[in-house]
């Protein structure tokens, strides 16, 4: 069902990711927060501290440095467990050149121990090179946080192909919130994706599909009968919005 705030989002994506990650040991998981206003970094906090308490090994990548320097003000606690996509990435190459290096075991970091998962903070293209690197010498697991990795400038051309037949193919949701103007659609791991329709009295699930609508199939749903939905609570837009800003 749809969540009544922003703590309660959280607490969905968490549970979600959690049951995700047992699925794959060197998993590629999204988390998605789709909607105007969302301050990413204190929910990223909040998810990696979570993740701790679950027994997890979250480490956060920023795009930057200066991203990175803002976390670990606002969360001490973590700092430690904070990065910028390029330092890490020169620590892994570091590491891989170190005399005796060998590629770990999926799931293992080198020496054994269990591999970090890695959340990225919105990761957008211009980190696309960057990213891709991090990624492909992880051995673990890595989290998507409101990810923008795809161009619109590349478009349809070749370059753009490759990367959604190849590093971007690899991704699978584990949880996804997106409140829109006449609709909600929402996702927690194993799913299904759920069509909430936006009524004069609030919101009701209108449909479910194995794979994520498209907005032709979204559309389609929403121009039948009403009397059809089924009853999934009783929400306005605004109320939503304002709750998962909060």
């Amino acid at each position: 069902m749809l969540p009544a705030d922003l703590r309660a989002a959280e607490a969905q994506a968490l549970a979600a990711l959690l049951a995700a990650l047992p699925a794959a040991s060197r998993g590629r998981w999204t988390l998605e927060w789709r909607f105007e206003g969302l301050r990413i970094l204190p929910v990223a906090l909040r998810l990696a501290e979570s993740l701790l308490a679950a027994g997890q090994q979250p480490r956060l990548l920023f795009a930057d440095a200066g991203a990175a320097a803002l976390a670990r003000r606002d969360a001490a606690t973590l700092a430690e467990r904070i990065d910028d996509l390029r330092a890490h990435l020169r620590g892994q190459q570091a590491r891989a050149a170190a005399p005796g290096a060998a590629d770990p075991e999926p799931g293992l970091a080198p020496g054994g121990h269990a591999a970090e998962l890695l959340l990225a903070v919105a990761p957008a293209q211009p980190e696309y090179p960057d990213f891709e690197q991090v990624c492909q010498a992880h051995p673990g697991p890595v989290v998507i946080l409101n990810g923008n990795l795809e161009d619109a400038a590349v478009g349809i051309g070749s370059v753009a192909r490759q990367r959604r037949r190849g590093f971007l193919a690899e991704w699978k949701p584990a949880y996804a919130l997106q409140p829109l103007e006449d609709r909600a659609l929402r996702f927690a791991f194993p799913g299904p994706w759920e069509l909430y329709r936006r009524d004069p009295d609030g919101y009701r699930l209108a449909a479910r599909f194995n794979e994520k609508p498209d907005l032709e199939e979204q559309l389609s749903v929403l121009a039948t009968d009403p009397a059809s939905a089924m009853a999934a609570g009783l929400r306005s837009l605004d109320a939503l919005i304002e709750g998962l800003r909060s």
